[in-house]
């Protein structure tokens, strides 16, 4: 007789527990993830020395970027803030004027009502606040004698002139007040790129440090032979032009009048030159002095300077009134080539025109550097040939 008992599912046991094969398979699972979740997070790989220092110079170009607009912007705040006190002197003024107009007028109408002369009409115009709308009566108009007209006309001069410096006053304090919170947004900007560097660097050991100085050595020495080849190409050039100077001299002097003339227009030139040559050696008298004194945003002096500040207040002490940021001092002069630089031109680098230096001879600069620097000589080639923009020459 056949068995009535059930078969068996087939299965696993676990711990006596028959456990369907999908059930199996969730167990699994869920152990692959608790191990999953329980394994420590694999770390971000730790930039190289090479990918810090690149990006450390980038935040601090980004940083002199920033600060050149602080710069701008703290210019024309300052000159706005001229401007709305000149206003405001204005309008006080000249609230005192309306104010003695209708004082005067007050005393015509009061005059005339105690002589019983006038009409209320006429009291009424005289210390209207608007006496022109009267002044289409001319029957009003016959009565006034020449100094009340005379006192009504200045009055409505004064009322319209001091409305309009009223509004020319109120929006420059709207200006200003939009460049202020422009200027406090340019400084926050600045103050965040530094504070990004100064991080990066603290997170240097001992040995990456060491290696980050011997990465800023080998692009100082590179660019210390560049500026060597720039001073050798420019002293053969300028000994090629006093051979030819010399050569021009000699056949000038036998070429009798012509050469009288030639002579009159080299001797203009050449004291041109020597005055800008003398201005040149003065701004270069001044950096020169600066040398070793820290590299602060936004410093014009006399303690610490930022890169166009420095030259600022360098040819300011020759005499030159140089703008304020690197992107107006590329335009206060004449430009050069690299080749034709003088000691004193100014050398601006970076396509923004963002750094600037005062050239020395050879290849070499006065500049403030960046923060945490200090005003040095330092090679043009500082941050490679493609870095620089410009050179341009004052006056």
């Amino acid at each position: 007789m056949a068995s009535h008992r059930k078969a068996r599912p087939s299965g696993t046991r676990v711990a006596g527990i028959r456990t369907p094969a999908l059930a199996t398979a969730a167990l699994t699972s869920v152990a692959l993830l608790s191990q999953t979740a329980n394994a420590a997070p694999s770390a971000e790989p730790r930039p190289s020395i090479e990918e810090v220092s690149k990006k450390v110079d980038d935040l601090y170009h980004q940083a002199e970027t920033a600060t050149d607009k602080y710069n701008a912007t703290r210019e024309k705040t300052a000159q706005q803030r001229k401007r709305v006190d000149t206003l405001l002197d204005d309008v006080a003024r000249r609230t005192d004027k309306l104010n003695t107009a209708r004082e005067e007028l007050g005393s015509f109408a009061a005059a005339q009502y105690r002589t019983g002369a006038a009409a209320p009409d006429t009291a009424t115009l005289l210390l209207a606040d608007n006496p022109q709308d009267y002044f289409d009566q001319t029957q009003l108009m016959s009565r006034l004698t020449t100094r009340q007209k005379a006192a009504v006309d200045d009055y409505i001069t004064e009322q319209a002139a001091t409305t309009k410096k009223r509004t020319e006053a109120t929006e420059s304090l709207e200006t200003l007040t939009a460049s202020q919170k422009a200027l406090k947004t340019s400084k926050a900007a600045v103050q965040r790129k530094l504070t990004e560097a100064r991080d990066l660097l603290s997170k240097l050991n001992a040995e990456e440090k060491a290696r980050l100085a011997a990465i800023e050595k080998k692009k100082q020495e590179q660019a210390a032979a560049k500026a060597a080849e720039l001073a050798r190409q420019q002293a053969a050039a300028e000994k090629a032009a006093r051979q030819q100077s010399s050569s021009g001299t000699a056949s000038g002097s036998a070429s009798g009048s012509s050469g009288s003339s030639s002579g009159s227009t080299s001797g203009s030139t050449s004291g041109s030159t020597s005055t800008d040559s003398s201005k040149a050696a003065q701004a270069l008298a001044f950096a020169r002095a600066q040398i070793g004194k820290p590299y602060v945003w936004g410093a014009t002096g006399p303690d610490s300077y930022d890169c166009s500040g420095l030259t600022q207040a360098a040819w300011k002490a020759a005499g030159v009134s140089l703008p304020r940021v690197t992107y107006d001092q590329v335009n206060a002069g004449t430009t050069v080539s690299l080749a034709d630089a003088r000691p004193g031109d100014l050398v601006f680098f970076y396509d923004d025109i963002s750094h600037v230096g005062l050239y020395i001879g050879d290849g070499m600069m006065i500049h403030a550097p960046k923060p945490g620097a200090y005003v040095r000589e330092e090679s043009i080639y500082y941050d490679g040939t493609s870095a620089i923009h410009s050179v341009v020459r004052p006056g």
